[in-house]
């Protein structure tokens, strides 16, 4: 890492060569001070609690794959987890991720379904027919009276 961020330095022009040695010993001290400081903190953080021990054996992020999620609650493995099926365990999105720590932005599908939702939606572009119909419906409403 450290070799990129210099490389990418003196390509830019912000380095020359004669000042790299100190610059390189400097970065690296930093990015192994920041790497233990990383590790210190994920050490201090508790793993979330999990209502039926499962979700203390898999971790979030091993529970998605390409092909499907591991549902924490029961272990099934699905496409996507889907409201209907944690309404099962008497939760829905938010507080699922709230139990095991997922991120707000993390979609609980797999990541080849999430993939295919991303190609879809930039090529039905949903966001210009919500533009249009916005400015169409004043039309009606004049229209109408």
């Amino acid at each position: 890492m450290t070799r990129d961020l210099l490389l990418a330095l003196i390509e830019v022009g912000y380095v020359s060569t004669e000042n790299l040695s100190p610059l390189l010993f400097s970065t690296y001290e930093k990015l192994v001070e920041l790497h233990s400081a990383e590790a210190e903190e994920s050490e201090v953080l508790p793993s979330p609690p999990s209502a039926r021990g499962l979700g203390a054996d898999l971790d979030w992020k091993a529970s998605i794959t390409r092909y499907d999620i591991t549902c924490l609650e029961c272990g099934d493995s699905l496409r996507q987890l889907s409201s209907r099926h944690l309404r099962r365990h008497d939760l829905d999105a938010r507080s699922y991720r709230i139990k095991y720590g997922i991120p707000r932005t993390q979609p609980l599908s797999s990541r080849q379904a999430t993939a295919r939702r991303r190609e879809l939606a930039q090529q039905i572009r949903p966001w210009e027919g919500a533009a249009r119909s916005r400015q169409s419906r004043p039309r009606k409403r004049a229209a109408q009276e």
